[in-house]
């Protein structure tokens, strides 16, 4: 049975678990969840995730939800994308920190900037989640500073997990060109073979709602 990841464009945590499965070569599927009309909200959906949020993969008996569990299966079921055993808790490190620091944060700030109507724009809030942001990229670009991936001499999953909101063009207060490492970096991984953008690997794009 080919997977199926329920899952929309606009998310960078759906991006993560759709990267890490295209990537490796595992046999899957897109189904469009309608976030912005109140999918995540429905009772069908809420079956699934009662914490009602995306992605959500689903294989035979299997259900995971949560980007890093969806990210850890594929890599375990493959082999893909995990370093040395020594080097693994440094990769959950990174992955962990980006739950919280990197997407937890970016992904806040690019739907106040650019998904909620202009009547209910909170300045403040976009302020003080940009400065956060602009700390934990910081943090990022001294990371990455002299080396080429995340952890360890090849690509992980902490590398797949900490780009997951770096490729959309949605203003978020970050400037690649600022920060020389990251974009380095971020063309590594677009040049990994089978690499694509979010609005390519998945159904849902901003310009279906203009």
């Amino acid at each position: 049975m080919t997977a199926r990841l329920h899952c929309f464009g606009e998310s960078g945590n759906c991006y993560k678990a759709a990267l890490t499965l295209e990537l490796s070569g595992y046999p899957w599927e897109p189904v469009w969840l309608d976030f912005f009309h109140g999918g995540a909200r429905s009772p069908a959906f809420l079956a699934l995730n009662e914490m009602g949020e995306a992605p959500v993969f689903v294989e035979d008996g299997t259900l995971l939800t949560q980007s890093c569990v969806i990210q850890l299966h594929v890599a375990e079921r493959t082999g893909r994308f995990l370093p040395p055993p020594e080097l693994r808790p440094e990769m959950l490190r990174w992955m962990f920190w980006d739950g919280q620091k990197g997407s937890g944060q970016q992904g806040a700030l690019r739907f106040l900037m650019n998904f909620l109507p202009a009547d209910r724009r909170l300045p403040a809030a976009e302020t003080w989640l940009a400065n956060r942001v602009g700390a934990a990229l910081g943090t990022l670009e001294r990371h990455l500073a002299g080396r080429d991936w995340m952890v360890g001499e090849a690509p992980s999953l902490a590398d797949l997990a900490c780009c997951g909101y770096l490729f959309y063009p949605e203003p978020f207060a970050f400037d690649r060109k600022a920060l020389p490492a990251i974009d380095a970096w971020l063309d590594r991984i677009a040049a990994l073979p089978g690499w694509k953008h979010p609005y390519e690997l998945m159904p849902g794009n901003p310009s279906d709602r203009a």
